[in-house]
Formats: C-alpha cells, structure tokens, sequence
C-alpha cells in the first residue's frame, strides 16, 4: 500500500478516517520538538522549560550548547497524509530521567521514528533498543544540522546496529517534504510488516 501525503487545507480528512499514533524518540537536543512542529498541520503541544543551572551535571549539553529550552512531558501535534488516514505525533522527552514516561507514551502507537544526530549517534542507542525489545517498528530519521550530512548512511545503519529492513532516511527536521518522507518510509515499513504476517497465517 503507498501513502501520498496531502496538503494541510487541500485534503480534509473524511469523517471515518483511521487514525494512527506515532511516537517521535531520539536523545537530548536532536531536533524532535522542531520535527513535530515543523510537520504539524496545527498548532503544536509543547512542554518546554528553560535549561536552568540545576540541569548542569544532570543533562548532558555537549554538541548542543546553545540550547535554551528541554521538552519536559511530551509534544503533539497532528498530520493529515491522505482523506483516510490521520497522524498524530507524540514527541517524546530525551533526558535520561523522563524515560520512565516512554512506556505510556508508546501505548497504542503503530510505530516510532527515532531521530538521530549523526555527530552523536550514541544519543538514539536507547530508542532504538527500546523498541527493538518492545517489538514497535521503526524508522530511523538521521536530522542533517545546517542542512548537510557528511556522514555515509551504511555507516549509520551499521553504528547503529539497524535490522536490514528498518528505514533510515537522511532528513532535515526544519523541512516539512523531508519530514514526511521520515512519515512515509515509516507506514511503508508497518505496511510490509503487517502484510508479511498476514502471509505467514496462524502458526
């Protein structure tokens, strides 16, 4: 089944389109908060605080010194890719002490993107085991800061250790077109997932 994202305004959703729950995961500072925002056709949740002193020694700033704010519950907006289907984002905390919330978080979800910052790949590496172990699909969406990444992409997969059918799609989380193509590559990925267990029937 292919997916073509709609334009917000052009496509309304129909009034019995399904819906679907995607959690977007990564480390500290990797772009989530601007991914959601960048792609929500509405106005997103946000939970940010500003960084104060009392995070010096608790979150770890290095690579992204210039940050102010912390996303400290979840952030949410919402996306319509076709007249019958329905995104909604759930943007998840990065700090090591907020994963405690990730299982409620990822309740329900179809999947998750794992946003990952290829100058600190080791930021991603508890998403990415967190839904390995949990059995949620996932795609992996490398944000090129400054809008470049000279990182090769076989590199990545192989840091990161990635299942040969798990998506990886260099991406830009300023960039709406480049953050559906994270969307896509994502439902493509649970589409042939559910597709191969319906062909394998009950055991």
């Amino acid at each position: 089944m292919a997916f073509v994202a709609s334009d917000p305004g052009r496509t309304a959703p129909a009034p019995d389109a399904a819906t679907a729950k995607i959690l977007v995961a990564g480390g500290f500072g990797v772009g989530k908060t601007t991914l959601v925002g960048t792609v929500s056709e509405t106005e997103p949740l946000r939970t940010e605080e500003l960084i104060t002193e009392a995070s010096v020694g608790v979150d770890d700033l290095a690579g992204v010194e210039r940050k102010t704010t912390t996303t400290v519950a979840m952030d949410f907006g919402r996306i319509t890719l076709s007249s019958a289907l329905v995104v909604y984002l759930f943007g998840a905390p990065g700090q090591d002490r907020f994963w405690f919330m990730w299982d409620d978080l990822s309740r329900g979800s179809l999947g998750a993107v794992v946003l990952a910052d290829a100058r600190r790949l080791e930021g991603c590496f508890p998403s990415v085991d967190f839904f390995e172990h949990r059995g949620i699909p996932f795609a992996v969406g490398v944000n090129c800061f400054d809008g470049r990444c000279e990182e090769d992409p076989e590199e990545i997969r192989a840091a990161l250790d990635l299942a040969p059918d798990v998506p990886l799609v260099l991406c830009d989380a300023r960039d709406r077109e480049s953050v559906k193509t994270v969307l896509l590559a994502l439902l493509e990925h649970v589409m042939r997932g559910l597709a191969a267990e319906a062909g394998r029937g009950p055991v």
